[in-house]
Parts: structure tokens; sequence; C-alpha cells
């Protein structure tokens, strides 16, 4: 599960409640594991790395965090695309854009191939104009980045990181793909909330898995 940076007190509280006091806490590379007195263990990952400080592994948890490191997003779907850098939850600087790629036809024959070749020129399209959005809007903020987020089409999006011009994009580290629809303005905001959240897996030999 993912839990806001926000929400992590709060759902700390509340695991301790459900599973009693926190008896051990470890911290190790990349997270937290707490083992609580009805011997259900929690593991926590903050999402890019650690780098809070805090005098209990916990406490330096909420920190990383809670962290404003800035992360580039590249969102990608047949006929639109959305980018933007985000400095922790605050958006910097972005654009959403969209072009026409047309649906499917039931034709057969030589129309159907005609079609299919138009709509591969189409989503071709897309993709130039998303490598070009990606450069003038992501380009000068590549080197303040700790990381991109993508989302929508795989296919497409590796497509768009394919270009040369986005190679220092590329390099960067590959946060968790954010499920997402359309990439509106919407849901490029909405992002944050899956790109800096805590992942949470809880084993509890009493009940099932939060």
């Amino acid at each position: 599960m993912l839990v806001p940076p926000e929400r992590l007190e709060r759902w700390l509280d509340n695991a301790a409640g459900r599973h009693g006091a926190f008896a051990d806490v470890v911290a190790d590379a990349d997270g937290v594991t707490v083992t609580c007195v009805d011997d259900a263990v929690l593991r926590l990952d903050p999402p890019l790395g650690w780098d809070g400080p805090g005098p209990t592994p916990l406490a330096r948890l909420g920190a990383a965090a809670r962290s404003r490191h800035r992360v580039a997003v590249l969102l990608v779907r047949r006929g639109r695309w959305a980018v933007g850098v985000f400095e922790g939850g605050d958006l910097v600087v972005s654009k959403v854009d969209a072009r026409l790629v047309q649906g499917r036809t039931a034709a057969g024959g030589w129309s159907q191939q005609r079609f299919a070749r138009r709509r591969g020129n189409q989503t071709d399209a897309v993709v130039d104009h998303a490598v070009e959005t990606a450069v003038r809007v992501l380009g000068p903020h590549v080197a303040t980045c700790v990381g991109l987020a993508t989302g929508g089409d795989r296919g497409l999006v590796d497509e768009v990181l394919a270009d040369r011009r986005l190679t220092g994009l590329a390099a960067l580290r590959r946060l968790e793909p954010v499920e997402v629809g359309e990439p509106t303005k919407a849901v490029l905001l909405s992002t944050p909330g899956s790109f800096r959240a805590v992942r949470v897996h809880v084993v509890d030999p009493h009940g099932p898995g939060d």
C-alpha cells in the first residue's frame, strides 16, 4: 500500500493501535522494518531513499518522505501527454497537450491498411510532439531533479525517452510507474500522491495484511 508522507505519522499511530507497541525498529539501506508486540511486521520504504535527519529510524523515515526533492514527471498516452517538475508536492513547471489519434475501424482490406498506416503516423506524431515538449519544459530542470516518474503507455514513454536530446532525463533514477488515466492537468497534479508515498507492506500472522 502507499501512504502519503503527510499521513505517515497518523498511519503509524493507527498501526500501533491495531498491533500494539513497536517492539523492534530496524533501519537498513532501503527503509525500516518494524516488529510489533503481536508479531505483525511492518515494512516501510521511502520512495527516494534516505537523506533526512532524525534521532530514530521512524523520525528519519518521516523526514526522508517529506523531503522537497525535485522530481520530473512524464505521462504519455495515444493522443495526449503531460510533463511537469515537482518540488515536493508543489508543481514548478508543466505542460499538457493533445493531438488527434483516430480510433479503431471495423473496415477491412485496403481501407483498414490505410487506416493503420495513418493511425501509426499519428501516433509517431504524438511521440515527436511529446519529445519536443519534454525537451522544452523538462530539459532546463533535469540537473536539479533526483528522479523521474512516468505513467501512461509504457511503450510510448520509452519511445519518448529514447530521443538523444532526453538522455539526461532518461538517466534519472526511475521511480515506480504512476498509474494514470488520460494525462490531463488534474491527473498530473495528482501524481505526487503516488511518487512521494511511502511503500508499506504489512505481514500480520493473525490476519490479512494491510
